[in-house]
Formats: C-alpha cells, structure tokens, sequence
C-alpha cells in the first residue's frame, strides 16, 4: 500500500504571497514617488521662470524695491506685497492662536467625551467651508458690522480679510494643539493634583508646556496656510499695494498680487507675467523656511514618555 504526500506545498504559496507583498511594496512607493515627484516638477516651475524673470530685473531690484507696479511703471519691488502678507498674517494669528489655544485647552482638560465629540467635530466644519465664502462674508458683513462699531474702515480693508483668516486656521491650531495636549501622560497631571494644583494650573502650568512642541508647530503650520490665503484676500482686502499697511485701508498680499497678474491683460512670457512666478518662489521660500522651523521646534523640544 503506497503512502501519499499530502504535505501542503508551503513554498509555493510563500512565493506568491512575497511576490504580492512585493507589489503592493512598489505601489505605495509609487504613490509617495508621485507626490515627490509632483512637488519637484512645480518648484522646478516656478524655479524656471523666476531665473528668467531675474534675468529682466535685478534681484536687488525685486528684493528691496519699495514699488510695486509691473503693468504701469515696471516697477516690481516685492517688498510692498511681503509687508502686506506678513500683517494679514499677524493679525490673523492675533485671533487664531489665543481662541485657538483656548479650545484645545478647553477640549483636552475641561470637556467630557460626550462634549468634546460634539463640538471638535463641529469645530473642525470651519476648516471645509470655502475660503471665497469667507471673504464674501467678510466683505458684505463683517466690514459693516465693524463700520457700525464705528471704525473707520474702507470697503476692501486689511482688519475683515484677517479677522476671516484667523478665524479659518483656528480648527488647525485648535486639533493640533489638543492633539500635543492628550498626548501628555495623565501620570503629570495627577503629579499636579497631589502638590495642590488646581485644574487651571495644572492645565497652564503643566500640561501646556509639555505639550509645547506640538503647539508651536501648530502655530507655524497655521500660519504657513495664513500666508498662502488667497481668496479671502483678493475679495475683502483689495489690491493697493502699500509699504506701511495699515488695518483699516486695503491692501496687497502677494498671492492677491499673483492672480492680478494672471487676469489682466499681460502677455505671455512678458516680464510682468514671470513676475508671477518670482512671487511664486519667494512665497515657497517662506512657507518652506516656517516648515522648517516647525521641525526643528518640534524634534528639538519634543518630550518623550515612557
């Protein structure tokens, strides 16, 4: 009587399952390959055009020209528009960061589980609603309402389109922060509670600054979607590019600056048109450089627990 091998062929169906596992290896590197590679093809964009623009017009003319004016006098001083974005964004996190802190306070120490998955959730819909809504609201009534109050305001001004914008990032200061926050471990806070502690101090003088890392990059990641705002800008803030910005006149940030450049009539391949593309590459440079200190801030004062 002969004996059948009935031993499972083991090898086989090892040699299928690595040649999946090795396919399913290669698709999400091409997925995360693409986004790269997506990135690359845009910054070598913008980086083309720009060397061609600076080629037209000093750098030190660009730089640290005080007048902007590329259809008109050919001016194209860039620092007028830097100025511009850097006070929307100021005061846009004059608004986001305390009312944004405050919420991942409220949210991480303060609130019950019932609570919190009730309002994070409907704190978070300000970050899906579109930014053009905002600068309509802003515009048809915020700058009103502001007028009644009786500030001096001009129909496009600087104080609506950043009240707006603060208003828009603080659902990212907000969850980032009470994110860094749960992540604390419970055993500090109850360190707290048995030297006396009450709840407020435990929450400003123990959690928050051990979640600070986390907290700091929400602020500059906040800060970097302020400075790339685009729309909320050209419909509440106006297009007048000014060197000394003031709240309450309209202004000109340099992505507003970039979609006038686009919609008007310029022809292609111009040095008003590539002029685009240099305020393209000064704004990545800026945003990249927060993200940068984002990671140093977060990988150089992260706490770790065990």
């Amino acid at each position: 009587m002969s004996q059948e091998n009935n031993t499972p062929d083991f090898v086989g169906r090892s040699g299928i399952r690595s040649a999946r596992e090795q396919s399913i290896k290669w698709l999400l590197f091409g997925c995360a390959a693409l986004s790269v590679a997506v990135t690359t093809a845009i910054v070598a964009t913008l980086l083309f055009d720009a060397i061609d623009f600076f080629l037209e017009v000093s750098p030190m003319a660009f730089f640290f020209g005080t007048t902007w004016s590329p259809t008109i006098d050919q001016a194209f001083g860039v620092v007028p528009l830097v100025a511009g974005t850097l006070f929307v964004t100021v005061l846009s996190a004059c608004i986001a960061i305390p009312v944004g802190v405050a919420s991942a306070t409220y949210l991480s120490e303060y609130a019950s589980r019932k609570t919190r998955s009730i309002i994070k959730p409907a704190l978070e819909i300000l970050a899906g609603i579109p930014t053009v809504v905002y600068g309509y609201f802003a515009l048809v009534y915020l700058t009103p309402a502001l007028e009644w109050l009786g500030l001096p305001l001009s129909t496009f001004n600087a104080l609506s389109a950043s009240i707006m914008i603060g208003i828009m990032i603080i659902p990212m200061v907000s969850s980032l922060s009470e994110d860094a926050m749960s992540a604390v471990p419970d055993s500090l806070r109850q360190a707290g509670y048995g030297m006396g502690a009450t709840k407020l101090e435990v929450s400003t003088g123990v959690v928050i600054p051990a979640a600070a890392s986390g907290i700091f990059s929400s602020f500059i990641l906040a800060l970097s979607r302020a400075i790339g705002e685009t729309m909320i800008v050209v419909v509440a803030a106006g297009m007048r590019p000014r060197l000394v910005p003031s709240p309450f006149e309209s202004l000109e940030v340099m992505t507003a600056a970039m979609v006038q450049l686009v919609t008007t009539d310029i022809a292609g391949g111009s040095t008003a048109y590539r002029a685009m593309f240099a305020i393209g590459i000064t704004l990545f440079a800026i945003t990249f450089a927060m993200n940068l200190a984002s990671t140093f801030v977060a990988s150089r004062y992260r706490e770790e627990y065990q």
